[in-house]
């Protein structure tokens, strides 16, 4: 009984003190930066180790939300055809069409060239840092340089899921390893979900316009 005590006293303490640091963490995010959020689990493993993740993977795990997802702030003045060439442009290189990446533009970080998510993904597109690198992307915050490389990272997923675009969607959020482990289809994370309609709603206005 003594040691159970021990080890809530240990995992209350652990838990406020990760919860203050990612607290502090998204409060100089928001002062030097615009985000986009994601909602952030926790869960405790069998050896009592305390594990904070923004994509719940582990089936098996009880994951406990400490950190609901924001929405992008949405600037008032907002120029949305700002990187229509550079969309049309790379649209055109790799056989995309032009509303779909612009509505992923919007999902992902609202325009803002300089958005940094909670995980480290960057610019207009979200890439991540190694996605970054695999596509020779470097410098994310280079409109043309990122959007180009978000342009060539979905063809390859439209490729690699046969033009299924749920599909796509969900693993240019939540990664291909969690499509698969789902038996290709999207996987049930709330994330990942609201993401795909997310974009598609966006793809639908942007492709009437």
């Amino acid at each position: 009984m003594q040691n159970d005590l021990n080890m809530n006293f240990i995992e209350f303490y652990g838990i406020l003190f990760l919860r203050t640091a990612v607290a502090v963490f998204f409060a100089f995010l928001i002062m030097f930066t615009d985000v986009s959020y994601a909602d952030i689990y926790k869960y405790v493993d069998k050896e009592g180790v305390l594990h904070l993740t923004n994509v719940p993977t582990d089936h098996n795990a009880k994951y406990v939300m400490v950190l609901r997802e924001k929405r992008i702030l949405f600037q008032p003045n907002l120029d949305v055809n700002k990187y229509d060439h550079l969309i049309t442009k790379a649209a055109d290189k790799f056989k995309l069409d032009s509303a779909l990446i612009k509505a992923i533009i919007k999902a992902e970080s609202n325009f803002n060239h300089r958005a940094v998510s909670p995980v480290g993904a960057q610019g207009l597109m979200q890439l991540m840092p190694a996605t970054a690198s695999s596509l020779k992307v470097e410098d994310c915050f280079h409109p043309e340089k990122n959007i180009e490389g978000g342009a060539r990272y979905l063809r390859y997923l439209l490729n690699t899921y046969r033009g299924n675009l749920d599909l796509a969607l969900a693993a240019y959020n939540a990664g291909e390893k969690a499509v698969a482990k789902y038996n290709y289809n999207i996987p049930p994370y709330r994330e990942t979900q609201n993401y795909v309609r997310r974009v598609l709603s966006f793809y639908k206005s942007y492709s009437n316009q």
